[in-house]
Order: C-alpha cells, then structure tokens, then sequence
C-alpha cells in the first residue's frame, strides 16, 4: 500500500510541476497555466457580478427611482459594460499583466483586425451609440426595413425584436443607426388611424358622419381624446369618399383595432341603410332603333316584353326606392332639444362629435352617488329619477329636453345623487374635454346650464361653493355663468 501513496505523491508533484511550469512572458511576467487559470477564473466571477448588479438594478433600484423601463434597460446595459471592463482590467493589473504592453500588441494588430472584424466594430459602435442616445428602447414598436415589432432586447452587437407574430428577429445595431426607423413610441405612444370608407351619391353625410362615429365608439380601444373625427375626402366615381380618423393608445394594436372598425362600420352602415357602392360604367348603344328593330323582325324579344320585364325589376324598384334614414339617428334626436333646435347640420356634426348616444334600460343606475363626475347627460328621450342612496329618499325626475350630471362635472365634486333610468332612455353623453368645446361653441347650452344650477341655491351653499353675496338667483345665475365661462374658456 506504501508503493501507492508514493505514486500518488508522484502524480501530484508532477501536476503541480505542470501547473507552475512557465508557458509564456508578457513583458516582465512569466504566465503558467496555473496563473491563467486564476485569470480565467477572476474575470469569470467579474462577469457573473456585473450581470447580477444589472439584474439589481433593473430590477428594483432604477424602478424605485420610477425611470422607465426603455431607460432602465439602458442604464443597466452601459453599467453592465463599464464594470466587465474596469474589472477585467483589474482583474489583468493585480496579475501582473502590464497594460502597456497589451496595448502595443493590440496597435499592432489593430488593422487586421479593423479589417477582418469592421462589422463586428461597426455594430459595437452603433450598439453603444443606441444605448446612450436612446433614438429607441426596449419596449418600443418600431419599423424598420418593412420589419415592425416590439424591442425586446439592445446588446452591444444586435438588437432583438418581437414581431407581431411572436417571431424574434435579430438585428444588426448598424442597420438600426443608418436606416430610416419609425419609432411609434417615441415619447408618445399614442397612434392615429386612418380608416378609407365609401357610401353611395345620394346618401345623407350628417347621417354617414353619426353612424361612423358611433362605429368608431364602439371599439373600447380607441381613445375618447382625442375624440374621433370623420373627414368627407371628396367625390369619387362611383361613391362619395369618406374616412375615419381614431387614436389609440398602444401601435401593436393597429391590426386588431382596424379589422373591428370594420366590423363596426359595415354593421353600422348596414342598419342605417347606407349602402357602400360597386364600381359603375355607362354604356351607351349606338344605332338603337335598328338594332331594336333588328330584334322585331327576328322575334327573338319585343321592346313591350323588354319593358314590362323592365318594370318588374327588383333593381329598377331598388333604384326608385330611396332608403329613408332613421327616425331615431341621433340629428333628429338632438333638433328636439331647445338649445339645438336652430343648429344647422354643420354645427349638429360639432355636436355628434362631441359626444355619443347611450341607451339605457328602465331601472338601470346610470351613477351612483359619491362617484367622480367624468360625464355630463342630455335626456333625449325617456326619464331619469335622481335619487340619494344615502338618505333614501326621491328627489325629481328628470324628462327628455334636460340634462343631468352637470354640477359635479362642473364643480369639480363627487356625485351628489344618484340617477337611475325609469323607463326605457336615451342619452347624449359627453365627458369633460368634450364639454369643454361643447360649451366653447354653444353658449345657450352653457346659459341653461347656468340658470339650471342657480335653482340650487341651498344645495350649493352646503357644498360651500355658492359665493356669499349671490344670494339671489339672479346673482347666482351671474356668479354660476362667470365661473363655467371662467373653467371652460368662453
């Protein structure tokens, strides 16, 4: 058994022998392979502490400090790459390495590898300036080379992007430094979206303007404000052209929110009876009489079969009928309302656009009391019971010309009742921004919101916000005029 232990003593000496034998000089420092491996080792755990010091502080410092996450990515990238260099340089000085050599080796290698490696320099560089000057950043949705998707990823070499299909692509940094690149996220994410729609010569444009708008509504991914809008284009050859313009508030969602307003749209048009035209051509026939004739004589038709034929068309019907819009569009709805009565159809589409028609069922609760007050209600038809939850107790209804939610919209306060339909009810609904311009452009509407107020003298007075000297209605009518004219900016 001796015999082994003195073998095995042999081996080792003879590794150690291996370890510390000298492999190579750098300067005035002799390398073996056990000093390489110390190296190796160093710069190994240096690497794996600049990761986790990113991972630190993209994690939790730089999120506390609320910076986005676009940014967060880049600091922690360039922190990342400062420490892997300083510390790798350390790493090689506390070895024994002088540096000054290093860098003459590197001088002398410097234009092989310039040319050999100029891609690999030429994406590092592009890498570096991505970073710092952010022109995009992780989260992002660009365009780039008939390339969209979401920046997933900045290395020093590429970038990484999801596209909408879930396929990573990756990136060489130059392409992304010397190309025209759309960036949809840059400081605002907002989009606008253009919709192209055509409907049939003859049709009524206040009608197609409401009925797109509602369309547009109708998709909960397009933003109120910017409110919607719809631009008569011109006059084609078959069709009179239109187009939808909505905002959303995230690119990716471009696709999807585009298909469901035609979904809307077509449905829309459709129950309104507005037809969306095929191309049309008129032919004109040279020589009729002769070749009507022509027919006659070889009784293959006569012009009286032709035209009773004619005449039980469903298409020359069709064509004679004209679709009659509906009774219940929300133009019609609104010239009921005093204060719209004299509107002519320019400034009714202001209002449409404005705000929106809702429908509500009888005994639904349209607000609660104590909710914030974001909209502010015309009854258009039916009736609304306002009411306190609260105290429990009724205190008026409200029928079709008069409007509610005002006071708490105006005032800047919570709900002071609640408001519940008491029968089957229309509603024109507006929000704060769009009241804003509502008001700015109708002042009558502004005048009945001011005297409706001033009937609530004791109401107002509780809540604090009735000036003492307005004790009078006339005076309330004044100070409640000033102040909407005051907030709204008439």
């Amino acid at each position: 058994m001796r015999w082994i232990f003195i073998e095995i003593k042999k081996f080792r000496f003879f590794l150690s022998q291996i370890f510390q034998t000298e492999i190579f000089e750098l300067g005035n420092q002799s390398f073996s392979i056990k000093n390489i491996t110390e190296i190796i080792f160093l710069i190994i755990l240096v690497i794996f502490l600049s990761r986790t010091i990113k991972k630190w502080l993209n994690g939790w410092i730089l999120i506390a400090l609320g910076i986005k996450k676009g940014t967060r990515e880049a600091i922690a990238s360039l922190i990342n790459y400062l420490i892997t260099i300083v510390g790798i340089l350390i790493v090689l000085h506390n070895s024994g390495v002088d540096l000054t050599s290093i860098t003459v080796i590197a001088g002398a290698l410097s234009i092989g590898i310039g040319i050999g490696l100029k891609n690999i320099i030429s994406n590092f560089i592009s890498g570096l300036t991505i970073l710092v000057a952010q022109p995009i950043k992780v989260g992002d949705f660009i365009e780039v080379d008939n390339l969209s998707g979401i920046v997933e990823k900045i290395s020093i070499r590429s970038t990484i992007i999801r596209t909408l299909d879930r396929i990573f692509v990756i990136v060489p940094n130059n392409s992304l430094v010397e190309e025209n690149i759309i960036n949809w996220s840059h400081k605002d994410s907002k989009c606008r979206l253009r919709i192209p729609v055509v409907v049939a010569y003859g049709s009524d444009t206040l009608l197609v303007t409401e009925t797109l708008l509602n369309a547009a509504r109708k998709e909960k991914k397009v933003l109120s404000n910017p409110a919607p809008k719809v631009f008569f284009k011109g006059f084609g050859d078959s069709a009179l052209n239109f187009e939808v313009l909505v905002w959303i508030k995230y690119p990716p969602f471009t696709e999807p929110v585009k298909s469901s307003l035609h979904f809307f749209i077509e449905s829309e048009l459709r129950s309104q009876n507005i037809s969306i035209p095929f191309p049309q051509r008129d032919l004109h026939i040279r020589n009729l009489n002769n070749l009507i004739q022509k027919y006659q004589e070889s009784d293959l038709v006569t012009v009286t079969e032709n035209e009773r034929k004619l005449s039980n068309s469903p298409v020359k019907n069709q064509l004679k009928t004209k679709p009659k819009p509906s009774k219940s569009n929300l133009r019609d709805l609104l010239k009921q309302i005093s204060y719209f009565s004299h509107c002519n159809h320019i400034e009714l589409r202001d209002v449409i656009e404005k705000g929106y028609r809702k429908i509500i069922p009888s005994g639904e609760i349209i607000c609660r009391e104590g909710e914030p007050g974001d909209s502010f209600y015309i009854i258009l038809s039916g009736s609304v019971e306002v009411f306190s939850e609260k105290a429990k107790k009724h205190i008026i209804n409200r029928y079709a010309g008069e409007f509610i939610g005002e006071m708490s919209l105006i005032l800047g306060i919570s709900r002071t009742a609640s408001l519940k339909a008491i029968e089957d009810t229309i509603l024109f609904v507006v929000d704060r921004e769009n009241l804003n311009h509502l008001l700015a452009k109708h002042q009558r509407l502004a005048d009945k919101i001011s005297e409706e107020l001033s009937l609530r003298l004791e109401t107002l007075k509780k809540l604090g916000l009735l000036d003492e000297r307005a004790s009078s209605q006339e005076k309330a009518i004044a100070w409640i005029r000033n102040r909407i004219y005051t907030l709204f900016g008439i």
